[in-house]
């Protein structure tokens, strides 16, 4: 999953972009309203965590222009605010979900991954493809009933493959939401994950659809 995270408090938000990417989600960082509005409406992210007191363009006027523009990505609204009023204003322009600073870390997580498990068709937390259950919850892989152990990387390719199971998923869809917008390696990167969940999960569940990407058989 592809996180944006527009927040001008540069240590925090560097310190909870090294924790999601050590939880295996791709993280893009914004200090700015203006520069986190942009990235919002040319990236292709499933969440946004987004800071209500930003330079440039506060949080509400973010999170309003994307809404007013058609996007429905999840919003995660985080502000040193606590009062009634300003939870109220944040979810009135379109935010999911709000979280006052301090926060813990693992409450944060915890509230990404409802608000990701809420999105629309294909989000439960649970998906069973085939012989596999895949559980986004607890990010957990069982093929025939017996735990295949992933690495965040490998967990995060096949939720990707899994979401959209039977249909082809192409290089660059994975790479836009597995690996972050600095990401400038090879692309042949994800042929090296999915080898990778061949040989754990079995060689005949991810087919290769020759110049179009992989499926995961259905």
């Amino acid at each position: 999953m592809r996180v944006l995270i527009v927040e001008d408090e540069r240590r925090l938000a560097l310190s909870l972009a090294k924790g999601l990417r050590a939880e295996g989600f791709a993280v893009d960082v914004a200090h700015d309203g203006r520069e986190g509005l942009h990235r919002a409406q040319e990236g292709v992210y499933d969440l946004v965590v987004l800071d209500i007191m930003l330079p440039g363009l506060n949080g509400y006027r973010v999170c309003g222009a994307l809404r007013a523009a058609g996007h429905e990505v999840p919003i995660l609204m985080l502000t040193a605010k606590d009062g009634e009023y300003d939870e109220a204003e944040g979810l009135d322009t379109g935010a999911d979900d709000y979280l006052t600073k301090p926060f813990s870390y693992v409450v944060l997580v915890a509230r990404i991954r409802a608000l990701l498990r809420r999105r629309g068709p294909g989000a439960s937390p649970v998906m069973r493809v085939g012989p596999l259950t895949v559980d986004r919850g607890a990010r957990r892989v069982e093929r025939d009933g017996r735990e295949v152990p992933l690495t965040a990387k490998e967990f995060s390719v096949l939720e990707q493959l899994a979401t959209r199971a039977g249909d082809v998923v192409s290089k660059p869809d994975i790479l836009e939401h597995v690996w972050d917008f600095a990401y400038d390696g090879d692309p042949n990167i994800v042929e090296v994950y999915v080898s990778a969940l061949r040989r754990k999960l079995g060689a005949g569940l991810i087919e290769t659809v020759r110049g179009a990407g992989y499926r995961l058989r259905a």
